[in-house]
């Protein structure tokens, strides 16, 4: 008898050690965790501004101080990392329509509009990269399964963005 309970706790044991690993392999392949690994890696410092998609697999994320931005895709498995000097401008799409934008040369248009029903919000941004000139991350998509926050908060990142944005084309 004491053996048999000496194998069924060995056996849960090794259950629980087994679950322990693969619910922390889940936690760390997590895509926003992923993607959040990849920005560090690709900037070598932590981003100062930074905005993720996982539904997507697409990240951006800016480093004040190394001079430059990083946008991802693929989870973080591909990306570019670009200087600020190859910035051209930015934007914020609602429901296919550019409500705010900065670009190199031109003055600012505002973002003065709410939308507290939109169903996508987008955040463009624009390089001077013959390759890659645009990249664009859905910062609200009311048809994603894994979305969270609302339309609002999205716009007020993407209002951050091109704030970071136009005061990095001025200086």
């Amino acid at each position: 008898m004491a053996e048999a309970i000496r194998v069924f706790l060995l056996v849960a044991v090794v259950a629980a050690a087994g679950t322990t690993i693969v619910l922390g392999f889940a936690w760390w392949m997590e895509p926003e965790r992923r993607m959040r690994r990849a920005m560090l890696k690709s900037l070598g410092a932590p981003a100062e501004t930074e905005a993720y998609s996982a539904a997507e697999g697409r990240a951006a994320g800016l480093d004040f101080e190394g001079g430059q931005i990083a946008v991802l895709w693929d989870r973080g498995g591909s990306g570019l990392v670009y200087a600020f000097e190859e910035i051209e401008g930015g934007e914020v799409i609602v429901d296919g329509h550019v409500l705010a934008r900065v670009r190199r040369g031109e003055a600012r248009k505002s973002l003065d509009v709410l939308a507290p029903d939109a169903e996508q919000v987008v955040l463009r941004l624009m390089f001077a990269d013959a390759r890659h000139p645009e990249f664009e991350l859905d910062l609200w998509n009311v048809t994603s399964p894994t979305q969270t926050g609302s339309p609002a908060e999205a716009l007020r990142l993407g209002r951050r963005w091109l704030s970071h944005l136009e005061a990095l084309l001025r200086g």
